[in-house]
């Protein structure tokens, strides 16, 4: 009798040795589902900053071009690079649509900016110059979320590749993101062509 007592009790702490590690494990792999939910949003959070900016960019590029075309009529293909690249940067769906959107965008405002220099009034237009000022403001705006998405997507990617979050990561169904990169034509100075036309 004594003895299966003692049986008894060690068959009891042995199943409550395993309930324990069965419990610890779940309370380790919930932690780090959770941990992955956080850094998931952490990046969503990032990458709708981008967003706000790319639009806020967007709103003010209307009354630039409104403004440059009452001066520089004839300056339609730089204008209609701007327009055609706006619309590319609206229709955007993935990180690296809007990436290439943005530097095709940028590169048409570069090219605008050089045709500025021909028009001297333009440049001393009040409204002009404070669109300018936005839009620069926008640009460093558009650059610091832009650094801080791929900050988030670097943590996010880290935790998705290493051991063992790559094993939690694979039940839980997270890959990992997309950074956001610049196109490689971005690289390429701008070739502006004043010999066209006039």
């Amino acid at each position: 009798m004594r003895k299966d007592v003692i049986r008894l009790k060690k068959g009891w702490l042995g199943i409550g040795i395993v309930v324990g590690v069965i419990v610890i494990l779940g309370l380790m792999f919930m932690s780090s589902y959770n941990s992955f939910v956080n850094l998931e949003e952490d990046v969503n959070q990032s990458h709708a900053q981008i967003e706000n900016q790319l639009q806020r960019r967007l709103d003010l590029i209307p009354n630039l071009v409104s403004t440059v075309k009452g001066y520089a009529a004839h300056e339609k293909e730089v204008i209609a690079s701007i327009s055609n690249a706006r619309a590319r940067l609206a229709g955007a769906k993935t990180p690296e649509e809007e990436a290439t959107a943005n530097d095709q965008l940028s590169g048409a405002l570069s090219r605008l900016l050089v045709v500025v220099e021909n028009y001297p009034n333009l440049k001393a237009d009040q409204q002009f110059t404070q669109l300018m000022d936005e839009l620069a403001g926008t640009e460093n705006r558009i650059a610091v979320a832009r650094k801080d998405y791929n900050e988030k997507v670097a943590e996010f990617n880290k935790k998705v590749k290493r051991f063992p979050g790559s094993i939690i990561a694979g039940i839980g169904g997270f890959d990992a993101k997309e950074y956001f990169k610049a196109d490689p034509k971005a690289q390429e100075a701008p070739k502006v062509d004043f010999g066209g036309n006039g």
